[in-house]
């Protein structure tokens, strides 16, 4: 799938690091470098600005090792980028660990997945059909 993308950043475009990644790097753009306080959060820009063809989204998730490693996520992960969206990528931070954490120019911040999705239409009906799990949730299968 092509994916028209603008760079206005310093940094060469996101790519994928292996043949089996589902995502690529977003990298930090900022002019001077942001240090996340404990549960402070703040959207770090990109400088990328893409066109998704309709049907497709761009879902922008943590990066595993900054959340494992200093408790770095995603705070609204995934974050969806609509085919609509014009603007530039920001990746909505937060810190999660008790330590301050600095976010440094051109450092990978997350990572974006691109996914085709479906357009539901609502079907109004009296009842639905029955499962085994019924209206079972949040944990109503177990553990282990």
């Amino acid at each position: 799938m092509n994916v028209k993308i603008i760079n206005k950043s310093a940094h060469n475009l996101p790519n994928y690091e292996t043949q089996a990644s589902a995502g690529m790097d977003l990298r930090a753009n900022i002019s001077s470098a942001v240090t996340l306080e404990p549960l402070e959060r703040a959207i770090i820009k990109t400088g990328l600005f893409i066109e998704l063809p309709i049907g497709v989204e761009a879902q922008v998730r943590p990066r595993s090792g900054l959340a494992a490693k200093k408790g770095i996520t995603v705070l609204n992960a995934p974050g969806t980028i609509d085919a609509d969206y014009r603007g530039e990528i920001g990746v909505i931070l937060v810190n999660l660990s008790k330590e301050p954490f600095t976010i440094e120019n051109g450092e990978r911040i997350a990572q974006l997945v691109i996914a085709r999705h479906e357009r539901a239409e609502w079907v109004p009906v009296e009842e639905l059909s029955l499962t085994s799990r019924g209206q079972g949730g949040f944990g109503s299968t177990g553990t282990k």
